[in-house]
């Protein structure tokens, strides 16, 4: 079955060119998926705007008229961080509604596997208030939708933007049938995600948060997939896994301390591919986050989408950091005696 992306020019129409988070950013992963010659090899999806009744799973009604009127009248800020522009909404529903689009096609059988390439990014968004450069959450909703087709019963996601997915966290924190597990600079924006936040009620153990300091890399996080995410993802054996993909924990990031590799990077993807394959028939689709070093952002989606593909070619033309990595022992040491893993 077929590899996807979702991608509409739509998605450009949500600009600041001053901005962090701008158009720039899709513009030149498009560019290398297209000088790399990956575009031909993928299905094109074409995504759908996210109807009132997928966003209202997860949004406030407020939430949302907010985002339309403040985009309507011309754009401005929702917050010191996150702006809107005049086709903001428009692009928001479309972002949404891509990774949607692309969870029926996986669950019908239409596709295995693929990445959606939208923005504005996601995983910030909480349910009445848009934050961190996120107007909708567009995981969640996909989340969501999933667990309303009837198709699935459990939902994996796993998040490694180097900020922690807090509107993520928030959404599922209470829900027994969505496992969240997040790696993330601590502390950094937007300061939660502690290792003890696991959930709450019903949902307690369904959250892993990897709390990492400043300095960690490769060999860090492979450390974190292999002693924690791994036999947390086996315990829950998802039916779908899905995955916030930010690409700002990359050393030469603008606006992160940590120190991954494009070659790290690679290897985290081929571990989430490699999960699927094992616990849900290789059901997965990555959705665009973070990144703000546009080669890092460009080269990180080409070779997502060659662990995708079940390919071993990494593209880095960075190399690794020239810092010094921080070991994450007694982190991963914690988690698994507050996990019950030992």
């Amino acid at each position: 079955m077929d590899t996807a992306y979702v991608y509409d020019p739509i998605y450009l129409e949500h600009d600041l060119p001053s901005h962090p988070e701008n158009a720039r950013r899709l513009r030149r992963i498009m560019k290398t998926l297209e000088d790399e010659k990956m575009l031909p090899r993928l299905k094109h999806l074409e995504p759908r705007p996210a109807t009132a009744e997928e966003l209202e799973r997860v949004h406030t009604p407020q939430h949302i008229a907010r985002v339309q009127h403040q985009s309507q009248a011309g754009g401005g800020y929702l917050d010191p961080d996150t702006y809107v522009s005049p086709h903001s909404f428009d692009a928001a529903l479309m972002a949404a509604g891509g990774l949607a689009r692309a969870v029926e096609a996986a669950l019908a059988g239409e596709i295995v596997n693929g990445f959606a390439l939208v923005r504005p990014p996601g995983h910030h968004a909480t349910a009445a208030r848009a934050m961190g450069f996120c107007l909708f959450n567009n995981v969640a909703i996909a989340a969501r939708a999933a667990l309303a087709g009837g198709k699935v019963e459990r939902v994996f996601i796993a998040d490694f933007d180097v900020h922690h997915g807090n509107g993520t966290q928030d959404t599922f924190a209470d829900d027994p049938a969505v496992f969240y597990f997040s790696s993330h600079q601590y502390p950094h924006y937007p300061g939660t995600g502690l290792w003890n936040e696991t959930g709450q009620g019903a949902g307690r153990g369904t959250l892993l948060n990897a709390p990492l300091p400043s300095g960690v890399g490769d060999a860090g996080y492979a450390q974190v997939f292999a002693e924690l995410v791994w036999p947390l993802a086996e315990r829950f054996r998802p039916d779908l896994i899905l995955v916030s993909a930010g690409y700002d924990a990359h050393w030469s990031d603008p606006l992160a301390m940590m120190n991954l590799s494009l070659t790290g990077y690679a290897q985290l993807g081929r571990e989430l591919v490699r999960m699927a394959e094992q616990l849900c028939d290789g059901r997965i689709l990555f959705t665009l986050e973070g990144g703000y070093q546009l080669d890092v952002l460009a080269y990180g989606v080409l070779n997502t989408f060659y662990a995708i593909l079940g390919e071993k070619t990494v593209a880095d033309p960075l190399g690794p950091s020239p810092r010094r990595e921080r070991p994450v022992s007694a982190l991963v040491a914690r988690l698994r005696g507050v996990h019950s893993l030992d």
